[in-house]
This record gives C-alpha cells, sequence and structure tokens, in this order.
C-alpha cells in the first residue's frame, strides 16, 4: 500500500485502509440481511461506475436470494458535482412490486440519488432503499432517508474502492484523499 499517490495533477494520501473498508461493508451486509430475509428476491441495482467494487464486496456478503441490476448516472466532472443528473444507462429489470436497494458509492449533495429514487418511484416498486458505501452529512441538502451507511466522512474528495479522480484510482483498494 502507498502512502502517498498522484493521479492527473493531484496529489493523495491514504485515508481510510481496506480493512476497514471489508468491516463496514461486513457491517452494512449485516444490517441488509436482518430486514431483508424474509423478502421475495429483492433487487440490488448498483449504480455505475463508482460502485462496482462496494457492490461486489457486498453481495458476496447477502444471504438471501436476490437479483442484481445496474444503471449509470454522471453528476461529476473532475472533483465537484455539477449539480446536473444525467441518466445514461436505464435499467431493464421490471421493478414493479419489488423491494429495491439501490448501491451507491457515496452519497454527498444528495442530486443523483434524489433523481434516481424519483425515476424507480414511477414505477411503483414495493420499496426502496439506499446502501452507500460513504455518505457526507455535511453536504447532504436532499430530504429522502439514506438507511444503510456504511461509513460517514467529511467533505473530502476521495479516490478508490471504486471512486475516482477522472477515471484514475477506482482500482485502489483502499481510500485516498486529495491533498492539493
Amino acid at each position: 500500500m502507498e502512502e502517498t499517490i498522484t493521479l492527473h495533477d493531484k496529489k493523495f494520501r491514504i485515508m481510510i485502509p481496506a480493512e476497514k473498508i471489508d468491516e463496514a461493508v461486513s457491517a452494512v451486509a449485516a444490517r441488509i440481511n436482518a430486514d431483508y430475509a424474509d423478502k421475495q428476491t429483492p433487487l440490488f441495482v448498483g449504480v455505475l461506475n463508482g460502485s462496482f467494487m462496494f457492490m461486489s464486496d457486498l453481495i458476496k456478503k447477502i444471504e438471501f436470494q436476490n437479483e442484481l441490476s445496474f444503471v449509470k448516472l454522471a453528476s461529476y466532472e473532475g472533483t465537484a458535482s455539477t449539480g446536473e443528473v444525467k441518466s445514461l444507462i436505464g435499467l431493464n429489470t421490471p421493478i414493479e412490486g419489488r423491494h429495491v436497494i439501490i448501491v451507491e458509492d457515496i452519497v454527498d449533495t444528495g442530486e443523483s440519488i434524489d433523481h434516481m429514487i424519483g425515476e424507480l418511484e414511477r414505477h411503483h416498486p414495493a420499496s426502496i432503499a439506499v446502501c452507500t458505501l460513504f455518505f457526507k452529512p455535511g453536504s447532504y441538502r436532499k430530504q429522502r432517508q439514506i438507511k444503510y451507511r456504511a461509513m460517514e466522512i467529511g467533505n473530502e474528495f476521495i479516490v478508490g474502492y471504486g471512486l475516482d479522480y477522472d477515471q484514475l484510482g477506482r482500482s485502489l483498494k483502499d481510500i485516498y484523499v486529495v491533498t492539493e
């Protein structure tokens, strides 16, 4: 594990080691297992690209029958949210009457997750819950409940474990924070 890395024009230092991430994923999976064990085949919907590592590790710890699907949204350029959400790849799985768990890498302002929940609600699922690896309570501006939060962080810009800086850093197993 490198203590510091450079991606494009920015330097990053390690913030959360892989072992702590795995502990947080296990804890949030245990909560989901307890809440959904008696539900009929819940659908996990991963938000690409950032959630792919989290979704993979999370789903390995889920102990009930489930299905997986993915959507792709975009709201970031560089290190800042654009404030505008673009749906790039849509959901092709029917969700009417189903329990849906959205799996996100990070929820900060809430714009993307608010947009996505609004879109999914039009298809009349039985329920919608959000599971995020990282939640930024200091940035969150929406009213929707983020039920499953693996970790809460400040307003730092982070990369690794699926999160990127202009497409770099996703494959890092640890979380790094920008230093300059």
